[in-house]
This record gives structure tokens, C-alpha cells and sequence, in this order.
């Protein structure tokens, strides 16, 4: 009887210690590689704070190899994380879709996860956030708060979609907003970036959306001495100025990560490319700047509950 009491003690001591922890299925160990560091607040740092929270959700060993940044690279940290018995690796980036549909076939233990590029084997996912809709509703913010009429894009590429999205809806909201689009080239150009806000300013654009995470926190901080209003980027970037970030376009990357984790570690993550908008919690847009009124508040909030329901715009 005292042995039987024994044991049910132990299993109730197991399990008061394992209320936190999911229990584990198939996931073992994580891996993920950045291609410049966890410390630029945005979108390193989220993929940083994605590994916390499998940690903690999972209790399992997670690992980061930085400067991640060549194929002979990531190459040699897929081989040391194979040998550490990790088998989940994200690639933080859409370069990584590439190496891995080079090298997966080779470890078919692991599931290689990568970020909007087009993965090809059966061990390999790439995970596509759809930024038309988040660009949409960031441009209809800055549209309704423009004082002259113009609002600019600093994007960093051509292909991004929320930068349409903007367009589209800055025009929805106001037919008379001009949009002044420009080209960074890269993510990470600050001083290009900074030339196109300067060129921008004396257009006499008074809103811009700084659509890429390398530069976007410089430029709002320009745009903030210069008294101008801001779209944030990726990151709740209300804590830059209230007054001057409207809102903010945010990828919830950490969720992300987690929720893919999770259909990992229960079997269910599946192979190619796949995609996530508001209706999945991985995309919203942040804190609104107390400038803005309220009925259009809640009519930007109605919008976007409506679009989660039936996927439409309001355009549409």
C-alpha cells in the first residue's frame, strides 16, 4: 500500500512539474540560423524571441548560429547541429530556402524551415507571411492622417507585397493621396534609405512607411525630429513616439515559430510553402497613435475583423 502511495506521489510530483512544458512528440532540438545578428531589435531579435518561446513551451535545447551569411556556412552549422541531435532548423530569411533544398536530402531526420522562398523536398517548409493585407490597412493609417496629400514608401524591394498593399490602401481611403514609392535595394542600406526620406521630405511627403527592418528604425527617428508621421515595420515601433509612429505593420515571427513548432512536434507540419495572414494571429497591426480619432479606429478595426471572416478587403 505505502509503495503504491509511492508512486502516485511521484507521478503527481512529474506532472506539477511539467505543467508549463507541452510534452514533447517528435521535437527534439532546435536549431536556427541568422544571417546578421539576434541583436538588431527587429528581425533577428524576433527570430531570437521565437527560439524562447519553443524553449519554454517545449523544454527543449534550442541553438543559434549567427553571421549565417554563406551556403559553405550554413553548410557547417547543419552538420553541427545534425551531430547535436537537433531536428527542426530554422533559416531566419528567404536565402536559406536555396541551401536547404541543396543539403536536406541529405539529412532526412530534420525539417528544414525557411522564410518566403520555395521550398522543394519533403523535409523542407517555407513559411510566407501574405503582407498584402498588413500593407493595405497600414496605408489606409497613413492616408487618413496625410495633411498634404502625400504619403512615401521606402521599401527595400520591388516583390514585397505589402508595398502594393499600401498603395492600394492609401487609395481607398483618400482617391487624391499621392504615394511616392522608392527602392531601397537591400534591407539593411540606412543611408540609402535616409537619401530616399530626405529626397521624400522635400517632396513634401508628411507620411512614410519604411518597409524594410535594417533601416526602418533610423528613418522614423528622422521623421520624428523632422515632425512628420511614420507607419512601423515589423515590430511595434509605438515606443519611437506616439505622436509620430500612427501604427504598425507587424509580423508576429516569435508565434510563428511556435505554432510551427507545435505541428512539428505533432506531426503535422507539412512539406512546400505555406502561408499565414491576420486570420492565423501572425500578422496585426500595433498600438494606434492617440492622434487618431476614434470612429476611424473602429472602422479600420471593423475592417480587418471582416477580412479574418471572409479574406476580402474592403476594396473588394
Amino acid at each position: 500500500m505505502l509503495k503504491r502511495f509511492g508512486v502516485i506521489l511521484l507521478c503527481l510530483l512529474v506532472l506539477a512539474g511539467c505543467e508549463q512544458p507541452t510534452k514533447t512528440g517528435k521535437l527534439k532540438k532546435v536549431g536556427l540560423l541568422v544571417p546578421d545578428t539576434v541583436n538588431d531589435q527587429v528581425w533577428g531579435t524576433k527570430g531570437y524571441k521565437g527560439m524562447l518561446k519553443i524553449q519554454s513551451r517545449f523544454n527543449v535545447d534550442v541553438y543559434i548560429k549567427e553571421g549565417m551569411n554563406s551556403e559553405l556556412r550554413v553548410e557547417r552549422a547543419v552538420k553541427e547541429f545534425d551531430q547535436k541531435g537537433v531536428n527542426l532548423i530554422f533559416g531566419h530569411g528567404n536565402e536559406y530556402a536555396e541551401y536547404f533544398n541543396k543539403i536536406s536530402k541529405n539529412y532526412p531526420n530534420i525539417h528544414f524551415v525557411s522564410f518566403n522562398g520555395d521550398a522543394k523536398n519533403k523535409n523542407t517548409t517555407s513559411l510566407n507571411f501574405q503582407a498584402y493585407a498588413m500593407g493595405f490597412f497600414g496605408g489606409m493609417v497613413a492616408s487618413h492622417m496625410t495633411k498634404k496629400n502625400k504619403v512615401g514608401i521606402i521599401a527595400a524591394y520591388e516583390w514585397q507585397p505589402e508595398v502594393e498593399g499600401f498603395y492600394e490602401g492609401a487609395k481607398f481611403e483618400n482617391k487624391q493621396v499621392d504615394v511616392n514609392i522608392q527602392y531601397v535595394g537591400q534591407w539593411d542600406d540606412d543611408q540609402t534609405a535616409m537619401t530616399i526620406l530626405d529626397n521624400m521630405i522635400k517632396a513634401g511627403v508628411d507620411v512614410v512607411y519604411p518597409a524594410g527592418d535594417g533601416y526602418n528604425v533610423p528613418v522614423i527617428e528622422k521623421a520624428k525630429e523632422q515632425g512628420l508621421f511614420a507607419i512601423g515595420y515589423i515590430s511595434d515601433e509605438s515606443d519611437l513616439g506616439k505622436s509620430t509612429v500612427l501604427t504598425s505593420t507587424i509580423q508576429h515571427v516569435d508565434k510563428l515559430y511556435e505554432l510551427v513548432a507545435e505541428q512539428y512536434n505533432n506531426g503535422k507540419l507539412k512539406s512546400g510553402n505555406l502561408h499565414f495572414d491576420f486570420k492565423d494571429g501572425v500578422i496585426s497591426l500595433g498600438e494606434f497613435s492617440p492622434l487618431i480619432d476614434d470612429e476611424f479606429k473602429a472602422e479600420i478595426n471593423s475592417y480587418i475583423e471582416d477580412y479574418k471572416k471572409t479574406g476580402k478587403l474592403p476594396n473588394e
